[in-house]
């Protein structure tokens, strides 16, 4: 196969970030996807309905020429009433609420510490069918990075989809073969996002031959068992499993630092990325549904009526994208892809 005609697709977990790095990432995006679910980890976190009105006029003012539909998220918090929930569940421009554990990734201090304490909560979001979009990792220090994402299933996950069967939950970038066997485990209300680092490296992609600051992402990357494990379910045609690149932009000087910020950029080449992992798995009759389907049927979202092409021809990633004076490294800076997209 040399070309590849499909829908145009969602991405259904982002982070466009704010003020001038939002300007420029955002146009990466809008080539690459119709829609995206907008993360609300920024400095100053959206925690209601109104910052995300704010927010989103925020994002449509430098989209304003583009075929571009940012899909809102809150951040969850423990102020969240039934008012507020309703009001998430009656609006058009936010689709979900997103917990995040106290400190475990970018901008998430104002995370949840005890999450039995957040099950009023839950209530009320199956009440009013509200996804509830997850961070599974603890943040218990005497855990091991590695198995933040088990033990956050083991202890937290699995007793919030026991006590509520019937809210939806999204596991956003799942890392590890726990994480794959709970969602197929579960009932048809737990689905999860797969990003492109975590079907590409493991922990050896980051850490052999010196550290690879760029590979830093959390989920931190893992076993080789684990890729393999999501590369079956990303490839698996399962509609539990969708699109989600957890693009994260942070410049050069924040990522090459003495306390490097986890985070990697993908939206510069997101598509082509998972088209050549789904060619290597020759699956790449299932990637229309991966991207363009499954997330739209769990948002409960119509079909995208833009297509994207998809050309079996070589192209180079550009080593940086310019931001001002800063620098933001791309995944695959300066290598060499074997699929390029084009919009029709």
């Amino acid at each position: 196969m040399t070309e590849l005609i499909i829908t145009k697709p969602d991405d259904m977990h982002l982070h466009l970030r704010e003020g001038d790095i939002l300007k420029h990432v955002v146009k990466d995006t809008q080539k690459q996807f119709a829609r995206a679910i907008v993360m609300p980890n920024l400095k100053d976190p959206i925690k209601s309905v109104h910052q995300a009105e704010i927010y989103y006029q925020e994002i449509k003012k430098n989209t304003k020429d583009l075929n571009f539909e940012p899909l809102m998220t809150l951040f969850f918090n423990n102020a969240l009433n039934i008012d507020e929930i309703r009001k998430v569940s009656e609006s058009s421009l936010v689709h979900a609420i997103k917990l995040y554990p106290s400190g475990v990734t970018t901008n998430s201090a104002d995370g949840v510490d005890a999450i039995e304490n957040c099950f009023n909560i839950f209530e009320l979001m199956e009440k009013f069918d509200v996804p509830l979009l997850v961070h599974a990792e603890s943040n218990d220090k005497n855990v091991d990075i590695f198995d933040r994402e088990k033990v956050f299933i083991d202890r937290n996950l699995s007793q919030i989809h026991g006590e509520f069967p019937n809210l939806r939950i999204v596991v956003e970038h799942i890392s590890s073969k726990e994480a794959v066997e709970f969602v197929f485990d579960s009932g048809d209300k737990v689905f999860a996002t797969i990003t492109p680092q975590h079907l590409l490296f493991d922990r050896n992609d980051l850490l052999s031959h010196g550290i690879k600051p760029h590979h830093y992402c959390l989920p931190i990357l893992k076993r080789s068992e684990d890729r393999l494990a999501i590369v079956k379910a990303a490839t698996s045609g399962s509609p539990k499993f969708f699109l989600g690149t957890d693009s994260a932009p942070h410049f050069k000087h924040e990522k090459e630092s003495s306390c490097g910020c986890a985070g990697i950029y993908s939206a510069l080449s997101a598509m082509e990325l998972y088209a050549s992992i789904f060619e290597t798995e020759n699956a790449l009759e299932k990637l229309e549904n991966f991207s363009s389907k499954y997330g739209s049927d769990f948002y409960k979202l119509p079909s995208n009526k833009s297509k994207i092409k998809l050309t079996k021809k070589e192209f180079k990633i550009p080593a940086r994208i310019q931001v001002g004076n800063k620098e933001i490294i791309p995944l695959f800076a300066e290598e060499t892809l074997s699929w390029q997209l084009s919009e029709i």
